[in-house]
């Protein structure tokens, strides 16, 4: 991989891990129009740019939220964050293998259909049914916080997005879209986490041999990244999800041109 082809699919990911635009949605397809194929361990090694962003965006909240369990006993936020992550921990670390050799997950016909689907639900998410209203993250009852889980784990089909189903998923349990995106990049801190240690335990072969493009690529995906939640936090305070799911619509119907005509 060349390094301006590194320091590109960073700033990609960086921008559309927090957007809620599907970041390996747009790393498949800017992979597969750069290279002609999608490199899956690339994918997930930039993430250690995407979630040091998330920690560092949300650190006050972080400190917190430890202060409130080892402090004042207030465990409930951190039990709900635990629960929403448990499903994407679980497929993500039993059915790895199978996500990473198997075409489906890396094909750029399966970026387009996902693109739209989402699409479509974050446009009409104002008009559907919802839950009743629940304030912030904490509040979720244990029920919704694994809705929100599972919801989740359609993360692992590109084009999805993890930001994108864990603040649809929100939205449905009752959050607003603001509170909804805070509860997703919180949850997605100790996932994240745990998919970048095994890389480290499992893959450090791959690592050591990309060590250079792993570098400049997470720097790129740090720097975008600190912008791009920072961006869709104030964005979301006074507008709805439907922009984004026009762009992915959009996106989806020119993706799909373009394979069409190749």
């Amino acid at each position: 991989m060349e390094w301006l082809e590194a320091i590109i699919l960073g700033l990609i990911q960086g921008l559309t891990e927090f957007i809620p635009i599907s970041s390996s949605g747009h790393i498949v397809v800017a992979q597969t129009f750069i290279s002609g194929a999608s490199d899956h361990l690339f994918i997930e090694f930039i993430n250690v740019g995407t979630v040091l962003a998330l920690i560092v965006f949300f650190r006050h909240r972080i400190v917190q939220l430890v202060k409130g369990v080892f402090i004042h006993r207030q465990y409930r936020l951190a039990r709900n964050i635990i629960l929403t992550a448990i499903p994407a921990g679980v497929v993500g670390f039993s059915f790895a293998h199978i996500i990473s050799s198997t075409p489906f997950f890396s094909s750029a016909a399966t970026v387009v259909f996902t693109l739209a689907i989402v699409g479509v639900v974050m446009i009409l998410i104002d008009r559907l049914p919802q839950a009743s209203k629940v304030e912030t993250g904490e509040k979720l009852s244990i029920r919704r916080a694994l809705i929100i889980g599972v919801a989740q784990t359609l993360a692992f089909i590109p084009g999805t997005s993890r930001s994108g189903a864990t603040i649809l998923a929100g939205r449905f349990m009752g959050l607003s879209s603001t509170q909804a995106a805070e509860y997703s990049f919180l949850v997605s801190i100790p996932i994240m986490l745990g998919v970048t240690l095994k890389l480290f335990l499992f893959d450090f072969e791959y690592l050591s041999a990309n060590a250079g493009i792993f570098i400049v690529s997470n720097a790129a995906a740090f720097i975008s990244g600190m912008f791009a939640v920072g961006f869709l936090m104030r964005y979301l305070s006074k507008h709805s999800l439907a922009l984004f799911g026009w762009y992915r619509v959009a996106l989806s119907v020119v993706v799909a041109t373009i394979l069409l005509v190749q």
